[in-house]
């Protein structure tokens, strides 16, 4: 019997976990709405309104309305087959944990042993004439039909949560009384009013095959009052044959929130009436008391208007409101922040990496001054605020160098080439050789023409007053010697030398820029 109610319940978990699917929609609910806010709590909410005290009042909420059915059994000591029980019930919140519940409950439930018992006889002889036939013992069986109102305080586990706004599960635990009118009958006797005859059974057969020929030999008319203790009611199928009953029930129960108005559950609750006879025998050798185990499915309906009622408080996350208030202040009162600011540039010390910028310095959001153009000089030192990147590096005032337009690029080096100075290269007697105290002075001239490689030469030799033929040969070897040493000992190229014969002082050649 265990396992059938545990697969029923296991069934029952898998269509609630297809609730997670459905649509979540989050709570509407703002601390500071006064709308849902009862007028007998009004005075609080202004006060909590104007400063004047530190929490809210507590919000109109929806009253829930359920619907439920699914799995009973009796606990006791005649083995129990599936009953079914169902009702209605009405819930409404206390505050965030605690909620009252008002609930009924019917419910059928039958049972057959497969033993032979000594018969039990209180307040009842239903089973005399079935154990005189079979020397004193029964197989016990019955047919109870309840009905059971509860009153519970609930409390949520679930709802008060640090990591999510709004809960979509809500776990819950409760307790409290019922009331039970029980009616238990038994099938004493067969179809023609005899008594039962067991003879026939095989009892040392397998369980199945007894409860098998037990069920062919029972007709199921259930038409005695069953044994009992303690009071009865006129109330019930057969006269003076329910029993009124006070006990206690507890339990513990899941819900998955599907919208704001509906919500889908599933619940075990355990039920003590303090009694040994609500499946109709009583144990001759324990203490046992029988008891109502009922799983269910529960649907649930909040009622009320939305406009005026938050959804039923368990499902209502109580530090919502201060996280969004943490996180985005509406209501608290917050001061002016006076912390030091040594340069007087809107960052605060603690977070300024140039503590010492000038007064009026624009900076950027961590103190540290502005440099537009990203040249090296600060904005506030800069004069020329936007220097273009092919005009840096600049200089000390941030103004660059910006290169000559291409159309004058050849007249500014022209002007460059025209303000050298370079040295003459002077010969002694007919020597057409360069001499080694001259290597150090065409040395700084190739030194002068690395550094102006766009300027051309021009070499000059001298053939003397007369320019006689002899000497034009002689300058003009002594011209080809200062070329090849700077062509060949200082790397000049050649095609940067013009030459040239001029009368004048033969023991010289003179070096001048061609440009």
């Amino acid at each position: 019997m265990a396992s059938k109610k545990y697969l029923l319940l296991a069934g029952a978990m898998s269509l609630l976990a297809a609730s997670s699917s459905f649509a979540q929609v989050t709570p509407v609910y703002d601390a500071l709405d006064s709308t849902k806010v009862p007028a007998s709590r009004q005075a609080q909410q202004n006060n909590f309104s104007n400063h004047q005290y530190d929490f809210p009042a507590k919000p109109r909420d929806m009253w829930e309305l359920g619907f439920h059915g699914g799995l009973h059994l009796i606990n006791g000591t005649i083995p129990a087959q599936p009953g079914f029980g169902g009702g209605i019930s009405l819930r409404k919140s206390l505050g965030h944990t605690f909620s009252v519940r008002a609930e009924y409950t019917g419910a059928f439930d039958k049972g057959m042993d497969y033993r032979l018992r000594p018969a039990i006889f209180n307040n009842s002889t239903a089973w005399g004439p079935t154990a005189a036939q079979n020397g004193g013992n029964i197989v016990a069986n019955y047919k109870t039909a309840s009905h059971q109102l509860s009153i519970d305080l609930m409390a949520s586990l679930s709802n008060i949560l640090f990591y999510k706004a709004q809960p979509k599960v809500n776990w819950y635990v409760f307790g409290g009384y019922s009331f039970g009118m029980i009616d238990v009958d038994v099938d004493a006797l067969n179809a023609n009013g005899q008594p039962y005859d067991f003879s026939g059974i095989n009892f040392n057969a397998p369980r199945k095959d007894i409860k098998d020929q037990l069920k062919n030999l029972f007709d199921g008319d259930y038409e005695q009052n069953a044994p009992s203790q303690g009071n009865r009611g006129n109330i019930g199928r057969r006269d003076n044959n329910q029993l009124l009953r006070h006990g206690a029930d507890f339990g513990t129960g899941i819900a998955f929130r599907v919208s704001k108005r509906f919500n889908i559950g599933i619940e075990e609750k355990y039920t003590l009436f303090f009694d040994d006879y609500l499946d109709g025998y009583s144990g001759p050798y324990s203490n046992h008391k029988d008891a109502f185990s009922y799983t269910s499915v529960r649907l649930n309906f909040n009622l009320g208007n939305s406009s005026k009622r938050v959804e039923p408080l368990w499902w209502v996350n109580p530090l919502n409101y201060a996280y969004n208030e943490l996180s985005s202040p509406r209501h608290m009162k917050l001061p002016t922040p006076v912390l030091p600011d040594a340069d007087g540039d809107g960052v605060t010390d603690q977070f300024d990496r140039e503590p010492n910028t000038p007064a009026g310095a624009p900076v950027d959001v961590h103190g540290v001054a502005k440099d537009t153009d990203g040249d090296g000089v600060p904005d506030y030192k800069d004069k020329q605020l936007v220097t273009p990147t092919y005009c840096q590096p600049v200089d000390a005032d941030g103004v660059g160098k910006c290169p000559d337009p291409e159309c004058c690029k050849d007249m500014v080096k022209g002007q460059a080439c025209n303000t050298l100075v370079l040295p003459s290269v002077s010969f002694k007697g007919s020597a057409t050789k360069v001499a080694s105290d001259n290597e150090a002075i065409l040395a700084s001239v190739a030194s002068t023409l690395k550094s102006n490689p766009s300027c051309n030469i021009l070499v000059t030799g001298h053939a003397g007053a007369k320019a006689k033929k002899g000497g034009v040969d002689l300058s003009s070897r002594r011209v080809d010697a200062v070329i090849d040493y700077l062509a060949d000992k200082q790397g000049i190229d050649r095609g940067r030398f013009i030459k040239q014969n001029t009368p004048g002082e033969s023991s010289t050649v003179d070096l001048a820029p061609a440009n």
